[in-house]
């Protein structure tokens, strides 16, 4: 139902209790994600929220304006049945996670990186028993076996919902720690994406901005957001 831009076909949408759930319903009448499934969610606030995507819309239904909506069918259609994959597709974000690769030079993106990012790693290995190592080389390092396990319990400690926001979230950064920190309530969405965007920043404030560069940050920028509105609506 979301792949394309459609005309508007309902009149109102809602929520309503179902088993084990809430279904978002248009008219009355449940709503099917992509692959076919029934467009229900744990929280009554997050079906609330989807049901006002679908009400914004006006003469057009169109997927892009709607997150949540995408979100939801993301949790329900990918990562629900291949949850084991989405969790090693994360795992290998933490060989090259953006946090771990640092500058030599110059001092001032040394210091904004030093200070953006080393108490996330910090938070990673006090809290989630994930000392992951740095480094300002060029090629991939390897890190420590049980960083690694130790990120792949948390992982698979999440439920579809929660997992979806971490992968989404990590998608949009380049991070697994910066995810999780997300996830975990360490951060909230406009200080991810902040985080995320050092380097960038870092070379607008030298180089001046493009609008091509801009829309990019903004979609990154609404995609870790979409994450994080997400999450808190999950309660």
């Amino acid at each position: 139902m979301l792949g394309k831009t459609m005309k508007r076909f309902h009149k109102q949408a809602g929520a309503a209790v179902v088993e084990g759930g809430f279904a978002v319903q248009l008219d009355g009448r449940g709503i099917k994600s992509p692959a076919g499934r029934r467009l229900e969610v744990p929280s009554h606030k997050l079906a609330l929220a989807i049901a006002a995507e679908w009400d914004a819309q006006v003469d057009e239904i169109k997927p892009h304006t709607m997150p949540l909506t995408q979100l939801a069918s993301t949790a329900l259609d990918r990562v629900g049945p291949e949850r084991a994959a989405i969790i090693e597709q994360l795992l290998a974000y933490a060989g090259t996670d953006l946090l771990c690769y640092r500058a030599e030079s110059p001092s001032d993106l040394v210091d904004m990186q030093t200070k953006s990012w080393q108490p996330l790693l910090d938070w990673a290995a006090t809290h989630l028993d994930a000392a992951l190592v740095t480094t300002t080389a060029l090629m991939a390092v390897d890190q420590p076996p049980q960083a690694l396990a130790a990120l792949s319990a948390k992982l698979a400690s999440y439920d579809v919902w929660r997992l979806t926001v971490a992968q989404a979230a990590c998608a949009a950064s380049g991070s697994l720690v910066l995810a999780l920190a997300l996830v975990e309530g360490r951060v909230d969405g406009e200080t991810c994406f902040a985080a995320s965007n050092v380097d960038e920043a870092h070379q607008i404030a030298l180089w001046g901005d493009d609008a091509e560069a801009a829309d990019r940050r903004e979609r990154l920028r609404r995609d870790i957001l979409a994450a994080a509105e997400m999450l808190a609506l999950l309660g």
